[in-house]
């Protein structure tokens, strides 16, 4: 069971809105979404737990929820995790298990098929839902809201291509792009339909350079439709890369993946 989608939410749909709470069925209901989302990292996810008795140390399983927020949209670390919660590494590796039998996060692969340059192997780590995600980060003046606003971006538009190839049967297998000098695509879909580049900027203007690893992509992979999708308002097209508005793009998706 996915979130909702832009295309469900229909003409609700609101970016701002949905970055900040993402697509659970609730959060478009409820006079407090925020409070909704609190209640529902604090009490839901302990409780599922504790009601499958899958751990008995609730306050460490809830000490590594908001330390894995922090790994969120980002190349997972198990041992950088288990140092930050104060853990052992096993302990933490059996905890991400659970998140990933909960159907709570979303661990993405790197994409090597014929690969042209050196790969790293690591996976990326998401929450499933944008809301949940920051409902668990820790916000303070030492959090820049840059960062959180960003990975919240980036995994709203993965929820959405997820639930979309889902929803439809699209078939598409979903990965990311990472050389070892650090050159990163944030989403690689691969399938009988094709191969199609996605990658997200939070920013609500576009430069050329923001094409930079799109460009590298196309380059191994000439037959890849590749998209950026960003916070502005205006469509390009440039360099075969088609540049779209999040907020045109998300509800778009059916066809675009099509």
């Amino acid at each position: 069971m996915h979130p909702l989608t832009a295309t469900e939410v229909g003409p609700r749909f609101d970016l701002r809105h949905s970055v900040r709470f993402g697509h659970l069925p609730a959060v478009h209901v409820e006079s407090d979404p925020e409070r909704y989302l609190a209640s529902y990292t604090g009490t839901y996810l302990r409780e599922e737990v504790q009601a499958e008795a899958l751990t008995r140390n609730l306050d460490a399983f809830a000490r590594f929820l908001v330390a894995a927020s922090f790994s969120q949209a980002a190349v997972l670390s198990v041992s950088a995790v288990a140092r930050d919660v104060g853990l052992p590494r096993k302990t933490v590796e059996g905890y991400f298990r659970l998140l990933d039998d909960l159907l709570s996060s979303i661990r993405l692969p790197v994409f090597t098929r014929r690969a042209k340059r050196a790969m790293t192997s690591h996976e990326k780590f998401y929450f499933f839902d944008a809301g949940v995600y920051r409902a668990l980060r820790p916000r303070g003046p030492l959090e820049p809201a840059d960062e959180i606003d960003g990975a919240a971006v980036e995994t709203l538009v993965l929820q959405e291509l997820r639930a979309t190839n889902d929803n439809l049967g699209l078939g598409y297998q979903l990965h990311y792009w990472h050389t070892r000098d650090h050159k990163e695509v944030d989403f690689v879909l691969y399938g009988e339909r094709g191969l199609v580049a996605v990658e997200v900027k939070r920013a609500g203007r576009f430069r050329a350079d923001d094409l930079a690893t799109l460009r590298l992509f196309g380059e191994d992979y000439p037959l890849a439709r590749r998209f950026l999708l960003y916070g502005g308002t205006r469509e390009y097209e440039m360099d075969g890369v088609r540049v779209l508005p999040l907020a045109v793009a998300l509800p778009s998706l059916p066809e675009i993946l099509a």
